[in-house]
């Protein structure tokens, strides 16, 4: 080394550039804590964006695992001639039962018969509850649950006997208690004693509002006709599109046309949809909070600059290079935008499992979510802090030191 000569200034290693910026956060620990909560909240709620569907989505696929995506309905659509709603052949459910992939076929039909609470309440209240006959095969195909009681059976449905559905029920107030006497629900003009509550069917919403009477008792009793209404379709699943496709001209073979056929699988997959286009709102909303949180920490480092001009010119005069300076302001940067990211994660992980909780869902919380949250908040801090670290490694000690 010539006389004279500096020697090189040795490069910090990255354990001594993180103690520098924990050691700028840590002595000023109201302005991090602020600085930090934007960042929490834009990583929170980008977090809760993915795992909030995620969630739904595990729920959605258990769904239709359990009901199963191989159900089709068939109803009665408009006349062609005549513009008012057109009917399905009595024979309907027993021709589609034909076709080969059908594994099971049953149906509900359509009374003209109001169901209310008591034989006091008016006739024209009946809170949008329908009366429809049930097949005794109606829950195997549905693959329904009994939330209490029993189902119609072969010698209760030629009887005045009823079974509700999970929104029927609530809406009339009844509750089967084990060890009491059954309720009873006015239909039509006497009372028809309630053997048993469904839980709710997502895949068909229907019946939730309905009070399921006896096929016979509803053809003897509320002056039914006996053509069925709604048909449900359980088909072989490798199957499901080709059935689809016969199931108008079986049904109704000489006016195909008047005939609806519907997956109702696809309702729930175009409700998700719809879900995803509101998550992707909420995600604008998060990379906006982020954005927000981003610019709290520049401001909060460009402030330190300035508050901290005497010991960057100590530094720099006992020999700290410009690297050295602008290295411990983006440590410092990186740190603080760490621990708001590492909050973040903390609250959009308590969210989505504790919004997965109150729906009843399997929470899920993809690592894509965890990884680009924690990479987020790292990117923010690099690049809020690469200004504020600049200007501080442009000062020379003595400009520093005399400010």
């Amino acid at each position: 080394m010539s006389r004279g000569e500096l020697p090189e200034p040795t490069r910090l290693a990255p354990r001594d550039l993180l103690r520098l910026g924990l050691h700028g956060v840590r002595t000023r620990p109201m302005r991090t804590a602020l600085a930090a909560l934007g960042i929490a909240i834009g990583i929170g709620a980008l977090v809760a964006v993915v795992g909030v569907p995620a969630s739904s989505q595990a729920a959605l696929r258990a769904q239709l695992a359990a009901l199963g995506p191989d159900l089709l309905t068939v109803a009665p659509g408009n006349d062609l001639l005549s513009g008012r709603q057109a009917e399905l052949p009595a024979e309907a459910v027993s021709m589609i039962g034909r076709i080969g992939p059908v594994r099971a076929v049953t149906a509900t039909g359509a009374t003209t018969a109001t169901v209310r609470r008591t034989d006091r309440i008016p006739a024209g209240e009946s809170g949008g509850i329908r009366v429809a006959a049930a097949r005794l095969d109606l829950p195997e195909v549905l693959r329904a649950r009994l939330r209490a009681g029993t189902f119609l059976t072969g010698a209760t449905e030629n009887y005045p006997v009823t079974v509700l559905g999970a929104r029927a029920a609530a809406i009339l107030g009844i509750e089967l208690v084990p060890g009491r006497e059954a309720p009873a629900v006015w239909i039509a003009d006497r009372w028809f004693s309630v053997a048993g509550v469904l839980a709710p069917l997502p895949l068909a919403s229907e019946v939730d509002y309905s009070a399921l009477v006896g096929w016979p008792a509803a053809q003897r009793l509320l002056g039914f006709d006996g053509r069925p209404g709604l048909v449900y379709v359980r088909a072989e699943e490798r199957s499901v599109a080709a059935v689809r496709s016969v199931l108008g001209r079986t049904a109704n073979p000489r006016r195909p046309g008047e005939v609806l056929v519907s997956r109702p699988s696809e309702a729930l997959a175009a409700q998700q949809l719809t879900e995803r286009a509101f998550a992707t709102l909420f995600l604008g909303l998060g990379a906006i909070a982020l954005l927000v949180g981003g610019i709290g920490v520049a401001n909060t480092m460009v402030i330190s600059v300035l508050e901290r001009r005497g010991e960057i010119g100590l530094r720099r005069a006992l020999g700290a290079s410009r690297r050295q300076i602008r290295g411990q302001f983006l440590a410092e940067s990186v740190v603080l935008a760490g621990l708001g990211g590492g909050a973040g994660l903390l609250l959009g992980t308590a969210v989505t499992a504790g919004y997965a909780l109150a729906q009843g869902w399997p929470a899920v919380l993809p690592w894509s979510a965890l990884l680009g949250g924690a990479g987020a908040a790292v990117g923010v801090g690099v690049l809020a802090g690469v200004y504020p670290a600049m200007r501080a490694a442009r000062m020379t000690p003595a400009a520093a030191l005399a400010g």
